[in-house]
Formats: C-alpha cells, structure tokens, sequence
C-alpha cells in the first residue's frame, strides 16, 4: 500500500481503529507537535503525559517504532483488510487516482468531474 492511500484512510476511517492503535497515534501526533518529549523536565512534555497524550502502553510504542509513515500504513493495511465492507476508496472513473475525499465527485488530479 502507498503513503497517500494509508494517509487517506487514517483520515477519513480513523475511527476503524483499535485502542492500542488510537494510543499511538495520539502519541505519534504529540511527539510531532512537541519536537523532541525525551527531555521528561520539559513542562509541556510533562503535561501531555498527564493528559494521556503520550504513553508508555509497550504496545503502542512497538507501533510508535516504526515511524509515521510504517504506523500509517500498517495500520490501513489492517483496516482494509478488516474492514473492506466499510471503507470507501474513491478513485476517479477517467484517471483512476484516488480522490481527496471519499464523497468527493472531481479529481484533484486530472481535474475530471463525475457529478
């Protein structure tokens, strides 16, 4: 699976996924907002652990190893594979790329339009 159709359906589909998986990604976002939350004396680093925005939940960080973009797209390829029935890919009818959004009716690429 490419980056963008794991991006697509981390974004449009995030609700597909388990709890470990919502853990990481929680703290896969933080750790983007934060730059660096080793330092635990920093006080913003501090806060977001109280708040449950980073984890120390060992599964979720054996998901938080492999990056963002291997969390993205293990993550899709299980929900895909899960869940085929529900997720919707849109592709174009003329170019067939997928669309930006899943209800979207004109391609962002070849500018094709199919309303």
């Amino acid at each position: 699976m490419d980056y963008q159709t794991a991006d697509y359906i981390m974004t449009y589909f995030s609700s597909l996924q388990n709890d470990k998986e919502k853990l990481a990604n929680r703290h896969i976002s933080s750790v983007i907002k934060l730059g660096h939350p080793d330092a635990n004396l920093h006080a913003a680093t501090r806060a977001y652990k109280r708040m449950g925005w980073l984890t120390d939940d060992e599964d979720a960080l054996t998901l938080v190893k492999l990056g963002e973009e291997g969390f993205k797209i293990k993550v899709a390829e299980r929900i895909l594979l899960k869940y085929k029935d529900q997720v919707v890919l849109n592709y174009c009818p003329k170019c067939n790329r997928l669309a930006r959004t899943p209800a979207a009716r004109q391609c962002r690429h070849c500018g094709h339009d199919w309303h």
